[in-house]
């Protein structure tokens, strides 16, 4: 029989389907649904080393003797414009506010057929160390009251263009996602004087059985009631608020953690489509006691449809116990060396 399962952080509750369960292998790519190799360099592409705009502007730049390899840029098609004052307006029950704050891409390599899966380790620091620094840069603005930092992988997952890139949003106001967790986490806290964030970790660390990865600095488990087959989250073992704090060595065990999972989707289940957001304090609140900032991965296995629409609630044909078990025992050392 189906069972439902309550997330405590997100308060969501998930149906698992049992009866159509899949094993974790099935929900791998088939063959033929797979694309061909992308060349390396690609004459239309933008992104790719050569074909740099020189009239186009810069915020951030990592280099070394082989050139660029990291680069953040404007959207080309912004949603948000750093160009202007944050002004709020309301009347009667119509309320908007100017579309002013972020809208960046950071270019995560030069090779049009990199990704992260198999990158060097070095080029994934360079990719987290680039989102660490205009993090940091960007919430100093005293309009952005929240900072996105997402990455689309494959055309099911949002992405209009192939090459590597990941891209940051700055808005405004406090999206009311974010909002609600802080408000769930806001009530744990004042409960039970802990981290709701902390708990639900030390729970997890606890029951072992929905652990992916575990490093000095991070762990990476599916929740509980996972929204959808293989959706992660990676929390950093140290409490703190705001995705800014991280250090430079937590900087290399995220890099790692990233690289390694990410392969571990690349080569069990076919290089599938996947979200990855890192969901971090609003600017203002950076020092939290209550609330913990992580990484959230989602791979887009199956697809959302008019009962997810209709109910605001998730039907999951994969137990998260199963599906965190086969990429927890799928050894990404025995796979091709990296690019």
């Amino acid at each position: 029989m189906s069972h439902l399962r309550q997330n405590v952080i997100t308060k969501d509750w998930v149906i698992f389907a049992t009866e159509r369960a899949k094993r974790p292998h099935e929900f791998a790519r088939s063959q033929e649904d797979i694309p061909p190799e992308l060349p390396v360099y690609k004459h239309s592409c933008p992104f790719c080393k050569g074909n740099e705009n020189a009239d186009e502007a810069e915020y951030l730049r990592i280099e070394d003797e082989r050139g660029w390899r990291v680069r953040i840029i404007p959207n080309k098609y912004p949603a948000l414009s750093p160009i202007g004052d944050r002004i709020r307006q309301s009347e009667g029950i119509h309320r908007s506010i100017t579309g002013v704050g972020y809208h960046e891409v950071l270019i995560e390599h030069p090779d049009h057929n990199a990704t992260i899966a198999r990158m060097d380790i070095h080029d994934v620091i360079n990719i987290v160390r680039a989102y660490r620094q205009r993090y940091n840069e960007i919430r100093l603005d005293r309009r952005i009251e929240s900072i996105i930092i997402f990455k689309n992988h494959g055309e099911s997952a949002g992405t209009s263009l192939e090459h590597p890139h990941s891209q940051i949003t700055a808005t405004p106001v406090v999206p009311s996602q974010i909002r609600y967790r802080m408000i769930e986490a806001t009530s744990f806290f004042d409960d039970m004087g802990d981290c709701l964030f902390c708990y639900t970790l030390n729970d997890e660390l606890k029951a072992k059985e929905r652990i992916v990865l575990e490093t000095e600095h991070f762990v990476t488990f599916m929740p509980y009631a996972a929204l959808s087959p293989f959706h992660m989250w990676v929390f950093p073992r140290r409490h703190t608020a705001s995705f800014g704090g991280i250090t430079d060595a937590e900087i290399e065990d995220l890099a790692y953690t990233l690289k390694t999972v990410l392969a571990k989707l690349f080569y069990g289940l076919n290089n599938p489509a996947y979200n990855f957001t890192i969901r971090s304090m609003p600017t203002d609140d950076r020092d939290s006691n209550y609330f913990h900032w992580y990484l959230a991965i989602v791979p887009r296995v199956t697809k959302a449809a008019g009962f997810e629409l209709g109910s605001g609630m998730y039907i999951n044909t994969a137990m998260p116990e199963d599906s965190a078990k086969f990429l927890r025992e799928f050894d990404v050392s025995l796979m091709p060396p990296d690019l």
